[in-house]
């Protein structure tokens, strides 16, 4: 699977809370659309099928793409000294 941006599954994520807050508060067909709209993107990003799967894949992505970051910090700092 391709890893997606950091950036960009953040912003996918926070899509996502807002559409569903939205959704929550105020139904409408607009913002079950736009619930929709950002679950299917959330679940192409993170290869899953169901937003609660996207939500604990995209945990575990950002959870990962954080340990790559510090590791590289970590070695740069390593190969610096």
């Amino acid at each position: 699977m391709i890893l997606p941006v950091e950036k960009e599954l953040r912003t996918a994520l926070g899509r996502f809370a807002g559409a569903r807050i939205e959704h929550d508060v105020r139904p409408t067909g607009r913002t079950s659309q736009a619930l929709e709209d950002a679950t299917y993107t959330l679940c192409v990003m993170t290869g899953t099928s169901s937003a609660e799967q996207a939500l604990l894949a995209a945990g575990a992505l950002l959870h990962r793409l954080s340990a790559d970051r510090e590791g590289s910090i970590q070695e740069g700092a390593r190969l610096a000294a």
